[in-house]
């Protein structure tokens, strides 16, 4: 049964990858005709974001990525950011 779930009650949401990683809270949804586009989350203090992106305030997850949501909310694996933008291109020439 799908569950309705009102926006508000998603801020401030803890944020944990499909493999367990904390990933940062939730700052804000991003709307367009009245759907979901995203998701800012925040990076913050012992979060995973904050390892990856240092003195970044966070990033956007397109909500295609997130997989389940109740208490918390998971995300792919895929919105982890891939700061080695040159290995991965190199993987994908090969």
């Amino acid at each position: 049964m799908l569950k309705m779930k009102r926006i508000t009650d998603t801020y401030e949401m803890k944020v944990f990858t499909d493999t367990g990683d904390y990933f940062g809270d939730v700052e804000e949804s991003i709307l367009t005709n009245n759907k979901i586009f995203g998701w800012r989350i925040r990076s913050t203090k012992n979060s995973f974001l904050n390892k990856i992106l240092g003195n970044a305030k966070g990033v956007i997850v397109p909500h295609a990525l997130v997989k389940s949501m109740g208490d918390i909310m998971i995300v792919s694996r895929a919105a982890v950011p891939n700061l080695n933008v040159e290995e991965s291109t190199q993987q994908e020439v090969e």
